[in-house]
């Protein structure tokens, strides 16, 4: 009797693919913000708000990637620099602080329902960036080459030893 097996998908693996969900989410966001420029204009702040809820979610869904793999070459080699991953940090922190506070303050002291409804879609941008921000710094700590190379030196003594 065979008994077949199915093979193991790992959960990360599977949050990896689920990751790609990004690129429709960010091409539905692209869409929205184009659309306003071939209707002269209508619908502008109800595109807007689409285009920035559609860019958070895509955005949020990028932090399911593997923070242990790099999407391109441009990517490694700012994590790789301690100085550029510090500043590629403190640069997405900013942008996230930003726009949940500048979307707070607007929903806050919104007068007109159209700026409380942009206002709410930039708060939706920035919750998706709180899950970049942490993703950047899981991936600036495993792929800083002066950790990695303090770290092979230390396996290097102890397997010397």
């Amino acid at each position: 009797m065979v008994v077949s097996r199915m093979p193991r998908v790992e959960p990360r693996q599977v949050f990896q693919w689920l990751s790609y969900l990004q690129y429709p989410a960010l091409l539905v966001a692209l869409f929205h913000a184009f659309q306003p420029l071939l209707h002269n204009m209508q619908g502008m702040a109800e595109a807007y708000n689409a285009s920035l809820l559609y860019a958070g979610v895509g955005i949020g869904m990028s932090s399911l990637q593997d923070p242990s793999r790099t999407q391109n070459t441009m990517s490694r080699k700012v994590w790789e620099d301690p100085r550029k991953g510090y500043w590629m940090v403190w640069l997405l922190a900013a942008q996230t602080l930003s726009s949940i506070t500048l979307g707070l303050l607007g929903t806050l002291l919104a007068e007109s329902t159209m700026l409380a409804q942009l206002s709410l879609g930039l708060v939706a941008f920035g919750l998706g960036m709180i899950g970049l921000l942490k993703t950047a710094m899981e991936m600036r700590e495993h792929h800083r080459l002066d950790k990695r190379i303090a770290t092979d030196d230390a396996m290097a003594r102890e397997a010397g030893a």
